[in-house]
């Protein structure tokens, strides 16, 4: 089973996603366990503070080294396998005595600077036995938290406030992915978009047959599944020539 850690100074902007959501089918369906971690509880001094104003200046508040370093090694301790630290800029887990063997794990962090997250690396995170989330806030993280991170993904080229809607929608495409977790088993995922030779999907239609002058095309009805079959990878790749060419590029 797989588990998800998911770190964040505002933990309750996952419960509608915990409680309603195809993740909470999943979780039910014990195809994964998914904590939300508050980092406060990580937080330095009386107040347990998380941020601090940069060095140097600037709008903002930074998020501070210690409460990320002692919430990543507590997710990660939990599982039993070992120290986390970090060396040469690179992490490090060090096996207990007597351990079977590394879990397959990756500590993501949600950055603007970070790579566009694709299908492909839903796919990857997918076959992972564990993941943490590292969900950012306020001006950003203090660089050196940025050691702790296997992955650093973004959305897309804009900002958002928080990193946790970021996370939110990852650990929701990567979740799905699990067996058993939707109908149909693998075919259901097989022929979306991005999936099969990374295009878009094909249109898709169901009852009525015609509605408002708008006919369903003659092949889908024909019962001839290949030629069905062809009808559709011809309208994927026009659909994505039409709205992604960037895909076939």
């Amino acid at each position: 089973m797989m588990r998800i850690d998911i770190v964040s100074v505002q933990p309750q902007m996952f419960r509608g996603f915990l409680e309603e959501s195809i993740v909470a089918r999943a979780v039910k369906k014990g195809a994964c366990e998914i904590r939300i971690v508050d980092l406060r509880d990580f937080g330095e001094g009386k107040w347990k503070k998380v941020d601090d104003k940069p060095y140097g200046g600037g709008p903002g508040m930074l998020m501070k080294c210690g409460p990320w370093f002692a919430a990543v090694e507590a997710c990660v301790g939990e599982r039993g396998t070992g120290e986390l630290r970090v060396e040469n800029g690179e992490l490090r887990v060090e096996k207990e005595e007597g351990s079977m063997g590394e879990e397959k794990r990756r500590i993501v962090m949600t950055d603007p600077k970070g790579k566009t997250f694709t299908q492909r690396d839903a796919e990857a995170l997918a076959s992972c036995d564990h993941l943490v989330f590292m969900c950012g806030h306020y001006e950003g993280f203090d660089a050196r938290i940025e050691t702790l991170a296997t992955d650093r993904y973004s959305l897309g080229d804009f900002v958002m406030t928080g990193g946790e809607l970021a996370a939110a929608a990852m650990v929701d495409a990567i979740v799905r992915l699990l067996p058993g977790v939707l109908g149909g088993g693998a075919q259901a995922t097989s022929s979306e978009s991005f999936s099969h030779g990374g295009i878009l999907e094909a249109p898709q239609y169901t009852h009525p047959p015609e509605f408002r002058g708008m006919k369903v095309p003659e092949v889908l009805l024909s019962g001839d599944h290949a030629k069905i079959e062809a009808w559709k990878k011809s309208e994927a790749h026009r659909l994505t020539a039409q709205r992604r060419p960037d895909l076939l590029a």
